[in-house]
């Protein structure tokens, strides 16, 4: 039998900015069987990848190698010779100062087939997130990008410093911060007037950003003065001056704020990316994973019973996702629902019925069980049958009530949630590394499992801003001996939302 072939994909992380990663570059990452990678403003970007993946750090960092470039380059070739699609995944753009080059040369002498993925480079997309474009009508016709690595005054530079310094109108110099003074001295040598502006851009296109502007014969007091440390970025230009009247990133409502999201992963996502719109950092730390139950036969035969039900009720998104994909395993559509009333609590779960064709009979205005039992109640009594797929685990108050009334209600697990431990170092760094996080709890659940999977290092929450959806999280926030600073009183990921950036405005000066 052939053996397979491998093939490595040279693949741009762009700058930083989990949202500028193209489009070719996550669908190579999620196809590869092991991604070599570098040192990543984002690592969240590896949650493209598969979960089989097997991940090589090979990173670097300014005068610190993890792996020698030609051990890149050989375990690269060993790793598409045992018949691996490997993506080799770098910041930026790998053909910009990535040495995607000397990779691919070396992959291409070992008749390895590759791909190059370009990615976003940070030379253009740092100064546009800094408010600075490197060409401007009647500013900057040009701009060159340069390494900051080179030495200027080592006699091989093969840096051409007399027809640089003037010959194009902006400059870049990538990883440039450490040999800025020499930079500064060769290009004002050289006929760079030293008034020209500059700015240092760190960390760019990242929520902790920090842009500095200068000129360039301050520049290295500028670096000095405020301790700048790599990675940034300098530019040097006449478009510096835009950033006052284009200035769009770094001042943002939530700017700076590192917030974590403990919502299961799945669902995440609409949390994380109106955060991060907002300017946030959004580290999606998921406590909880939600899963099948083990036996759907209690399900499946209420499913096949549903004429003998006057209300169907769903508490949550996740209930109506598994109910549905019951509900078409066992041949059946909407039709079947025909002659039970639907209610819902909370407008994402009347929305998710909405995309089933449903809608619902009842939706209380209070997204919680005591207000849908409170809804329903002038049409519940002795010998209502009322079926609630939900979670395995979850607070009985709604059948309890419903019971009070005198209702038959079946309660039956649709789903449950279980612990996620994919994220345990994610969010263990952003709570250690963040002077005050906000952690994020849109269920009980979330804080159960956030907690258990903290253990021993739990007492990190006590400089953590907690932000729960409702009063019942807050409630289960609570129990566990911990005190919500924000509790949303619209419960939805929008209210949550709002509830913390009003509660970072009171409290600026201490978040």
């Amino acid at each position: 039998m052939k053996k397979a072939e491998g093939k490595v994909y040279l693949i741009g992380a762009g700058p930083g900015d989990p949202g500028l990663l193209t489009l070719r570059a996550k669908e190579c990452l999620a196809l590869a069987d092991v991604v070599v990678y570098d040192r990543l403003a984002e690592p969240g970007i590896l949650h493209h990848c598969r979960p089989d993946a097997r991940f090589v750090y090979v990173g670097k960092a300014s005068s610190q190698h993890t792996m020698r470039q030609e051990d890149i380059n050989k375990l690269l070739v060993t790793l598409a010779q045992e018949g691996l699609q490997v993506a080799r995944l770098k910041g930026g753009d790998p053909l910009v100062f990535g040495r995607g080059g000397e990779e691919a040369l070396a992959l291409a002498e070992a008749d390895i087939s590759f791909e190059f993925v370009p990615g976003i480079s940070s030379a253009i997309a740092v100064a546009a997130y800094a408010g600075i474009p490197v060409t401007h009508r009647k500013v900057a016709a040009s701009f060159a990008v340069i390494t900051g690595h080179e030495d200027p005054a080592k006699e091989t530079s093969s840096v051409k410093w007399e027809k640089l310094a003037t010959a194009t109108d902006t400059l870049v110099f990538l990883m440039g911060v450490e040999n800025i003074e020499k930079i500064s001295a060769q290009l004002m040598k050289n006929g760079r007037p030293g008034t020209c502006p500059a700015a240092i851009i760190r960390w760019g296109t990242h929520p902790k950003q920090q842009t500095w502007v200068t000129i360039l014969a301050e520049a290295a007091a500028t670096v000095k003065k405020y301790g700048i440390e790599p990675p940034a970025i300098f530019l040097v230009g006449e478009v510096v001056r835009l950033r006052e009247k284009l200035r769009w990133f770094d001042n943002k409502p939530l700017w700076g704020q590192t917030i974590i999201v403990t919502r299961a992963r799945s669902q995440a996502g609409t949390l994380s990316r109106r955060l991060r719109e907002l300017g946030a950092k959004a580290v999606e730390a998921p406590a909880i994973k939600t899963v099948p139950v083990k036996d759907y036969g209690p399900l499946d035969r209420a499913i096949a019973s549903l004429k003998e039900y006057e209300w169907l009720l769903f508490t949550s998104v996740n209930g109506v996702k598994y109910f549905f994909e019951r509900l078409k395993l066992a041949g059946k559509d909407t039709r079947a629902l025909a002659s039970c009333k639907i209610g819902a609590i909370g407008t994402a779960t009347a929305a998710a019925l909405n995309e089933h064709g449903i809608a619902v009979d009842a939706l209380p205005p209070s997204f919680r069980a005591e207000g849908l039992a409170e809804a329903i109640a002038p049409c519940v009594g002795p010998g209502s049958k009322i079926l609630l797929p939900r979670a395995k685990e979850a607070r009985d108050v709604l059948p309890q009530l419903l019971a009070a009334q005198g209702a038959e209600i079946d309660v039956i697990p649709a789903y449950e949630t279980v612990m996620d431990e994919s994220a345990a170092d994610e969010v263990l760094n952003a709570l250690e590394e963040t002077k005050r996080p906000v952690v994020t709890f849109t269920s009980s659940s979330t804080v159960r499992n956030l907690l258990k999977l903290l253990g021993p290092k739990r007492s990190l929450l006590k400089k953590a801003v907690l932000a729960a959806i409702g009063p019942v999280t807050a409630a289960a926030l609570r129990e566990e001996g911990l005190q919500a600073d924000i509790c949303a009183e619209t419960y939805t990921i929008e209210g949550l939302i709002e509830a913390i950036g009003a509660y970072l405005a009171q409290n600026a000066k201490e978040v």
